[in-house]
């Protein structure tokens, strides 16, 4: 056989196309404007944050801040600090909502759509929210807290690190709920009947056959929990009283009235993000190990209880629900109780609302229409960008779908940090202005309406886009009238999940708002700091009320679409 002289086959670059002019159509130049809004909001920020965590606080070169991180037990202790906190949280997390998804998916109790709805209320109310309630009661002057020591029972109070885990529990327990839940509902019984003729209890049944099915959605579900608790600011800085966490000490460092340390914030974050992408990586490993695939064809049908099994159950799972619901109808009832100054007195007013538009009216104007602003934006962004994902999939496409991924591992603390850093200094200053905030509330939330979205165009037939193109309408117009109307219900389900979670946030918004560009969430952080509890419950109402409003319009448009 006589050797050849042709060149070796080169591999296609997937970027040749993009760069070649004549190839330009609609959908390229959505992928690059998005590459460009990325790159510069979420890479470029990043990369500044990353580098200013090698400069010390003399702007001298330096890998400084990571050996005093990695010496000093003041820095590398509210790493432990996280990781104590958060994995209790998910342990608890787990032991509560398992149970509570078993006896909903299982058996015939009683009430379960009313659960449902208190759990996912309770759920997408803002932390934050359930930490200021829980001082309301179990604080050093709450009410259940005076009762408790009127008696004779000793109790402390609420604050300290086992206050913080009692509050996270409650918070984030649904979401093990809702993913374990659907997983009952599809896992496939002939396994557990298998197990079942073999001679294994029930209890046995569900620790070796069921809990290692469901593995991966259990899995998914605590990984939310995890980092949820990891990220989280509001909750920490309320209840902690000096238990400190790595991003109220991001805060702290970056803010201080003592002057800040950028330098150092950068290195807290870098390592903020570090943990959470290695949480990740775990997960996603143990999943990768054993092959979970079922047929699928038996789903478990629900077992009748007799009358007194089935009342209590149903008793103990709305007693889980309603404990998790306690907070949200606490603010709401001591937002009318009368208040001098941080003291309660008996009967009801209407002052606490009436010194809320008196006094912070701009902070509620503020929150919903940055909000509105925000949401506008993601939902256009959200159903152009699932449209290339799932239509136009490339080596391109792909990057893309990772790129938007790096905000479910970066805390909102972290995200505030980067967006000073990169935008604090010529020539784009975006620090103090609005804008930063509703770029930051963009990025956080997009996630939630790109995967609504990707996941209704998944299941709609392509025939109908290739029919208007082929009758000669141009590709975006096709889109316009006739994908982007069949993909509205699914992406305002998306839409409304982020806009409740983005009139809530927290945890961004407290580093880069102004006094000029307060929002509700600050303004209740900042009212239960200076001890004008009432005021602060009339906030928490609103955001409780308007979250409700939100919750109950997504049920009703995912039940019956929208008439277009």
């Amino acid at each position: 056989m006589q050797p050849t002289n042709a060149a070796p086959a080169l591999r296609p670059n997937p970027f040749k196309r993009l760069l070649q002019p004549k190839q330009w159509d609609f959908w390229t130049w959505v992928t690059v404007i998005v590459y460009v809004f990325l790159l510069a909001f979420i890479l470029y920020p990043l990369v500044s944050l990353f580098w200013n965590s090698f400069f010390n606080d003399k702007g001298d070169f330096s890998l400084g801040n990571y050996g005093n991180f990695l010496k000093l037990k003041y820095y590398y202790g509210s790493l432990w600090n996280s990781l104590k906190v958060s994995a209790l949280a998910t342990v608890f997390a787990i032991l509560v909502g398992v149970p509570l998804a078993y006896v909903t998916a299982r058996y015939n109790v009683k009430f379960k759509g009313l659960i449902q709805i208190l759990v996912i209320m309770s759920l997408l109310s803002p932390p934050f929210i359930g930490a200021y309630s829980w001082i309301l009661m179990l604080g050093n002057n709450g009410f259940i807290t005076r009762f408790l020591q009127d008696i004779g029972i000793p109790f402390q109070s609420v604050y300290g690190w086992k206050g913080i885990v009692f509050v996270f529990t409650l918070q984030f327990y649904p979401h093990i709920y809702l993913y374990v839940s659907g997983a009952l509902k599809t896992i496939d019984t002939s396994l557990e009947e298998a197990a079942e003729s073999l001679g294994r209890g029930a209890f046995h049944r569900l620790m070796t056959v069921t809990l290692p099915l469901i593995f991966p959605t259990l899995s998914a579900g605590a990984l939310m929990v995890f980092m949820a608790s990891f990220a989280d600011f509001g909750t920490p800085m309320l209840l902690g009283q000096g238990f400190k966490v790595l991003p109220i000490l991001a805060y702290e460092q970056f803010i201080s009235e003592m002057g800040g340390n950028p330098a150092m914030a950068s290195t807290l974050s870098v390592i903020l993000i570090f943990c959470s992408t290695t949480i990740l990586f775990v997960q996603r490993y143990f999943v990768s190990r054993k092959n979970y695939s079922m047929t699928g064809m038996r789903t478990p049908k629900v077992e009748p209880l007799k009358t007194l099994p089935k009342w209590l159950l149903t008793f103990g799972a709305l007693l889980v629900a309603c404990i998790s619901i306690i907070p949200q109808a606490t603010v709401i009832v001591t937002s009318f109780i009368k208040t001098k100054g941080p003291v309660f007195h008996p009967g009801f007013s209407l002052n606490s609302y009436k010194e809320i538009l008196y006094r912070v009216p701009k902070a509620i104007a503020h929150t919903y229409s940055f909000s509105l602003i925000s949401i506008v934006i993601m939902i256009v962004m959200g159903m152009l960008v699932a449209y290339v994902l799932v239509r136009r999939k490339s080596k391109i496409t792909a990057m893309l779908d990772g790129i938007l991924m790096i905000p479910y591992v970066m805390p909102g603390t972290v995200l505030g940090i980067s967006l000073i850093i990169a935008f604090n200094k010529p020539p784009v200053i975006l620090t103090g202005t609005w804008v930063i905030l509703v770029i930051a509330y963009v990025i956080r939330k997009l996630p939630y309406t790109i995967r609504s979205s990707t996941a209704i165009l998944t299941q709609l037939d392509k025939s109908v886009e290739e029919a208007s193109i082929s009758l000669g309408v141009p590709p975006m117009k096709t889109f316009f009238k006739t994908t982007g109307r069949m993909m509205a219900p699914g992406v305002m389900s998306g839409a409304i999940l982020s806009w409740i979670t983005t009139i809530n946030e927290l945890s961004s918004t407290v580093v880069l708002y102004t006094g000029a560009t307060a929002t509700i969430s600050v303004t209740i952080y900042s009212e239960v700091f200076t001890a004008n509890y009432g005021t602060g419950a009339a906030l928490a109402s609103i955001l409780s009320i308007s979250t409700l409003i939100s919750l109950l319009i997504a049920s009703k448009l995912s039940k019956k679409g929208l008439q277009l």
